[in-house]
């Protein structure tokens, strides 16, 4: 499993670089309203900006959130600045779903609500992005009217807590927008997410196996389908990029789980923990396939390893974190094994060659995208008992042998 060596910071590290003066004279405000000219008393938002997003102490946050609490009419400006700190982001590399899942794991779901507030304003001054873009947009939490409403001294708090955070996101590898739009048969999608729904809920072990097999077969002919048809365009489609979370608990596991999965469907990933996504390399359908497919397997696996658990429990063993740290580390290293079995199917002679020049682009982009990464093993998984379950639930939810791919005819 490959591991990016850049943005490498952990928890409660200073982040904030070189990023100072770019917030601090990013609104041009010093007057009473945020457009004031040169010689007034300095605006309630930059003063309580400069107590508060500069120094980690709870002391700087408290001066800060008190200037703001007793200036009511500071409250449009502040909402403004908060626009600009995520347009900024967007210019370093992030996208929607990676800041709150940053903010989520950093903060907690007062700041989750407050930054999907702060995107949504964003997004009508944005330029146009990507589908997944906007359906990262649409997932956003919505705002919650029916809750108590916090004080304004604690609401104060949380939003400095916030641009505090949004202030110090450093550049991430930019993912660029597809050259042209990708046109990928939404039928044979519509099947595949279909079966792996299937498989993620019925409570047959065999039946899930079925599912999941075929669903891996439909994602095979659509891969090879799509690679014919873009070897005869006139304008050749070329390798992408998305991130997918690999959240807490156990996010070695998962991690190596979403690799198997990438390299089975001709993509690679490359794992970021301390931000907590996989960033996944290739072509565009081949992209969408990874994360139908790693999403089932994850429900599946959480399923499986939930009922591993009762029935440990009913034989009176008590079962610890090591073990499903266990089941989750075989699981993803059984299903590996069948996915890469999978994978090495045999296709026909005049296949070969797209499916080569494929991988070698893949490959370039990733390596461009991440000159430099280390290659990470999984850990701590030494639970006897978690382990053969995991691995008896990969078996169940195994990808079958395919027959040998060949184009189809025309």
């Amino acid at each position: 499993m490959s591991r990016s060596k850049g943005n490498r910071r952990s928890k409660g590290t200073d982040r904030s670089g070189g990023n100072r003066e770019d917030s601090a004279t990013s609104s041009g405000a010093t007057g009473g309203d945020g457009s004031g000219t040169p010689g007034d008393p300095p605006h309630p938002v930059d003063r309580a900006f400069r107590a508060a997003l500069y120094a980690d102490d709870d002391t700087a946050l408290d001066t800060g959130a008190s200037l703001l609490a007793a200036a009511p009419a500071t409250d449009a400006e502040l909402a403004r600045r908060g626009a600009e700190f995520v347009a900024q982001a967007w210019r370093r590399g992030w996208q929607p779903a990676d800041v709150v899942r940053i903010v989520r794991r950093e903060l907690d779901d007062t700041h989750v609500r407050l930054v999907a507030e702060l995107i949504r304003a964003q997004a009508p001054d944005d330029r146009p992005r990507g589908h997944r873009w906007a359906a990262q947009l649409a997932q956003l939490e919505e705002p919650d009217e029916s809750g108590p409403r916090s004080d304004r001294f604690t609401h104060a708090v949380a939003v400095l807590e916030l641009y505090r955070l949004l202030l110090r996101l450093p550049a991430l590898e930019p993912l660029e927008e597809p050259r042209r739009e990708h046109r990928g048969d939404t039928r044979v999608l519509g099947r595949i997410r279909a079966l792996l729904a299937k498989a993620e809920g019925t409570g047959y072990p065999e039946e899930a196996e079925a599912l999941t097999a075929k669903a891996q077969e439909l994602m095979a002919r659509h891969s090879v389908d799509e690679a014919l048809l873009d070897a005869r365009a006139p304008a050749k489609d070329t390798p992408g990029a998305c991130r997918i979370g690999v959240e807490s608990p156990y996010e070695q596991a998962k991690a190596v789980l979403l690799d198997a999965v990438a390299t089975a469907n001709h993509c690679r990933a490359v794992w970021n923990e301390p931000f907590a996504f996989s960033t996944v390399v290739g072509f565009e359908g081949d992209l969408e396939a990874v994360e139908l497919l790693y999403t089932s397997l994850l429900v599946q696996a959480q399923s499986a390893m939930a009922k591993a658990e009762a029935a440990q429990r009913a034989g009176g063993r008590r079962r610890t974190k090591t073990f499903r740290q266990s089941f989750l580390a075989a699981y993803a290293h059984r299903v590996g094994d069948r996915l890469r079995a999978a994978a090495e199917t045999p296709v026909t002679d005049d296949l070969l060659p797209v499916l080569a020049s494929r991988e070698v682009a893949v490959t370039d982009r990733m390596e461009r995208m991440f000159p430099r990464t280390t290659t990470t093993r999984l850990r701590g998984a030494g639970d006897e008992a978690g382990w053969t379950e995991g691995a008896r639930a990969a078996d169940r939810a195994q990808v079958g042998n395919r027959s040998r791919l060949s184009p189809r005819p025309e």
